[in-house]
């Protein structure tokens, strides 16, 4: 077990080494569409990337409508094992809509030894989900 500091040391570590073996500008929150966010996660259970629609109901209704009529090119062609999740309860309580890809090996943030897989998986997957949003951006605009 790790203490709450020793915990906190070690994620900051990964995320700074993911920074330096990655290096690049995500997108993240920077999507300029309110309320829709890219994320990573990783905790010491599992890893993944997230495509977030944390917005109020209307909004969250008239992006996740545009992107389920996109579902089908986003698995086709950039993230076959991506999950649709309409209505994904987070540790908060809080409702969001999100379009998630876990990656399906166990892995632990404590681990160092699973950090160049993840690291790999972060930077692989969420370059396609940023390729899609660009790709497809207008459609979520209007």
């Amino acid at each position: 077990m790790f203490s709450k500091e020793e915990s906190r040391e070690i994620k900051e570590l990964f995320w700074t080494s993911f920074g330096k073996s990655f290096p690049r500008k995500w997108t993240l929150y920077n999507t300029k569409l309110k309320g829709l966010s890219f994320k990573f996660y990783f905790d010491n259970k599992k890893a993944f990337v997230t495509l977030d629609l944390e917005d109020d109901l209307e909004n969250r209704i008239n992006y996740w409508e545009k992107l389920v009529s996109l579902k089908s090119i986003l698995l086709d062609q950039y993230l076959p094992e991506a999950i649709y999740d309409e209505e994904y309860i987070l540790d908060n309580g809080k409702e969001i809509s999100r379009i998630y890809v876990p990656l399906e090996q166990k892995v632990s943030i404590h681990n160092k030894n699973s950090w160049q897989e993840v690291m790999v998986f972060f930077n692989t997957h969420m370059a396609l989900f940023e390729d899609f949003f660009e790709e497809y951006k207008d459609i979520l605009e209007d």
